[in-house]
């Protein structure tokens, strides 16, 4: 009978969000997989100030903040205040109350407003085996709010090597209860994770893409994004990247993986030539429902600044096809995210009851497990 009750929860909430949705005329550009609500010292906007800054631009978003407190060390820049990673040598440090901060400026929209948004959950130390158990934790406190985890960060160029304490890797089985987890309540997982390390040496393998890709066959139930296809400020595409690329979205083991195009950084790489913008368009056409769009802006003042980056991918989303453009830019979102909030409003009704005591570590699903 509780089943019965849940999946009859779950039908009628999806076809309430979907009959929300629709009563709202939709004229924007695009929905964005990829948002920052605060920057590097917990800084931004706020949520209201976001929906201004939206207009009739953008009509649904992804709401997250940074995981990393980036610290103001005065032995290291004196009086001066760094606020992103690269204004100092202190370290980084990951910041849970992100996540309540998060849901408790989503809480204060009105229902109609937080149909626009779908925040997610990023305070969390992907190195710690505790850390499927914080999720776990934020969605029994604050539920009916979050609908995935991330964009949280395993390899990134100047950013991994500045964290205080272990550094996460694509091999830690604290990675595999994270993602495990995610599959079981049904949230979308928004990774980022360079496709190589920076400066690579002549010759140099790209071992983190053979790591990638083997964590991503571990979890065939997990709904995954990798956020920029692994470029980055440095990160540069690999020779015969799109071949590698289309080879891996031809994969069946890998149909639950899709790619987010977004960030000003790498742009530059797409629309760099017409041969990158033709080879680009291509790949997204063959899997038109593999691509999601996203900003990675990290709160913007103004509308303008905002779609920025929608207007410099112009010439790629030229050469799309009407319906990989529309999939690129709202149906993958829409198909993706409207999942994840019936799927994870179950999960949290099914464990509503339960007690709050962290629960011990499982056994890891990964390498040689």
């Amino acid at each position: 009978m509780k089943q019965v009750c849940l999946l009859l929860f779950s039908l009628l909430f999806g076809l309430t969000t979907l009959l929300a949705q629709k009563a709202v005329p939709d004229s924007s550009l695009f929905y964005d997989c990829h948002f920052h609500l605060t920057n590097y010292v917990q800084e931004g906007i706020s949520v209201q100030k976001f929906m201004t800054v939206m207009a009739n631009k953008v009509q649904r978003s992804t709401l997250f903040g940074i995981p990393l407190q980036q610290q103001w060390s005065h032995n290291n820049s004196g009086d001066f205040a760094p606020t992103y990673y690269l204004a100092s040598d202190a370290p980084l440090y990951y910041y849970s109350f992100t996540d309540a901060y998060i849901a408790m400026a989503y809480r204060s929209l009105s229902e109609k407003d937080r149909l626009k948004f779908d925040p997610m959950i990023t305070g969390f130390n992907p190195a710690d085996m505790y850390a499927a158990d914080h999720i776990r934790r934020v969605l029994k406190t604050f539920p009916g709010v979050f609908s995935g985890i991330g964009e949280f960060t395993i390899h990134k160029e100047f950013v991994s090597s500045k964290i205080s304490g272990e550094t996460a890797s694509l091999l830690n089985p604290a990675l595999d209860r994270i993602l495990d987890f995610a599959g079981e309540a049904g949230l979308v997982v928004l990774l980022h994770n360079d496709l190589n390390m920076p400066f690579p040496k002549s010759g140099q393998p790209p071992y983190l893409l053979q790591q990638l890709s083997d964590l991503f066959r571990r979890h065939p139930k997990t709904k995954i994004i990798w956020a920029h296809c692994g470029l980055g400020r440095i990160i540069q595409p690999l020779h015969d990247q799109i071949r590698m690329l289309d080879a891996a979205l031809a994969d069946p083991a890998l149909s639950h993986v899709n790619v987010d195009i977004s960030w000003d950084e790498v742009a530059k790489y797409i629309i760099a030539s017409p041969e990158t913008i033709k080879a680009t368009a291509a790949v997204i056409n063959k899997y038109p429902d593999r691509f999601l769009f996203g900003t990675d802006e990290v709160s913007p003042a103004t509308t303008e600044k905002y779609i920025n980056v929608y207007r410099l991918y112009a010439p790629l989303l030229k050469e799309l096809t009407p319906e990989a453009r529309e999939k690129l830019l709202k149906g993958n979102y829409q198909r993706l995210f409207d999942a994840a909030r019936v799927s994870v409003r179950q999960w949290e009704k099914l464990h509503a009851n339960e007690e709050n005591a962290v629960p011990a570590p499982t056994p890891a699903s990964g390498p040689g497990k």
